[in-house]
């Protein structure tokens, strides 16, 4: 890596206690920058994120929030910028995974969870950095991280796949609404992660080889491998980046149309 892409920046991840928003968490620190950790319910993993950044000699607060709600998220950036001064960076990452329940029998609560969480969240989110960067002159990088199935349906994943196909287009929304304020707003898009969305394959090597099969790679990716991608993301060497989805799946995606 390049010396501390990010020195002197503030970056606010959610979901960082475990997985994704962990590395990314954690590679930020490594690159100069002060993070929010953020928590639904592993406060355990919040405080080993916390830790780590501290080690890393930054900065590090931790803050329990529920993302589907509106006040909490407030409150969270009110944290954020009394303790820390401002956010330069937002990284969209906490959410909840597919249902695997087909549409005739999704119920509205579990439809409802799934937009809310993937959705509603990064909505409040990033409108409160919009405002707090506007304050500020502008400037700023917004990465959504969403997934293969942006695009992908998956059946059974009706719930996941619409509330990552709406993020696509609020970040191509606000691509446009912000960049005469110079602030970078694209999709990270990982196919499958060795995270706790994955735990069962972790658990079952025999189940973990089994779904790596239609991946050209023929392995599932490490969280370190999708954080180096959101250092790029949220450093100025892609500050012509904007509006895209940068997608990171071994090739699976490219199996579109293979063997019809």
């Amino acid at each position: 890596m390049n010396a501390q892409r990010l020195l002197g920046k503030v970056a606010l991840i959610t979901g960082s206690d475990s997985g994704i928003g962990q590395a990314t968490a954690l590679a930020y620190a490594e690159e100069g920058a002060d993070v929010v950790v953020t928590f639904l319910h592993d406060a355990d993993g919040a405080a080993e994120t916390a830790e780590g950044v501290t080690g890393a000699g930054r900065r590090a607060i931790v803050v329990q929030v529920d993302i589907s709600d509106e006040g909490q998220v407030a409150a969270l950036f009110d944290r954020a910028i009394e303790e820390l001064g401002t956010v330069d960076i937002l990284v969209n990452n906490a959410g909840v995974d597919a249902s695997g329940t087909d549409v005739g029998e999704l119920s509205t609560e579990v439809w409802d969870t799934a937009i809310r969480t993937n959705v509603y969240g990064p909505f409040f989110c990033c409108r409160r950095f919009i405002q707090e960067r506007k304050q500020r002159g502008g400037e700023g990088k917004i990465v959504n991280v969403t997934s293969v199935h942006e695009d992908i349906p998956n059946a059974g994943g009706a719930d996941y796949d619409c509330s990552k196909g709406a993020v696509r287009n609020l970040t191509r929304t606000l691509a446009l609404e912000l960049a005469p304020m110079k602030i970078n707003v694209n999709n990270l898009a990982p196919g499958m992660v060795l995270t706790p969305f994955n735990q069962a394959a972790i658990d079952d090597p025999d189940l973990l080889e089994e779904q790596v099969r239609s991946i050209p790679f023929k392995r599932a990716a490490e969280p370190a491998e999708i954080a180096r991608l959101a250092i790029f993301l949220a450093s100025s060497e892609s500050d012509y980046c904007t509006g895209s989805t940068f997608t990171m799946d071994g090739g699976l995606a490219q199996n579109i149309g293979q063997g019809a």
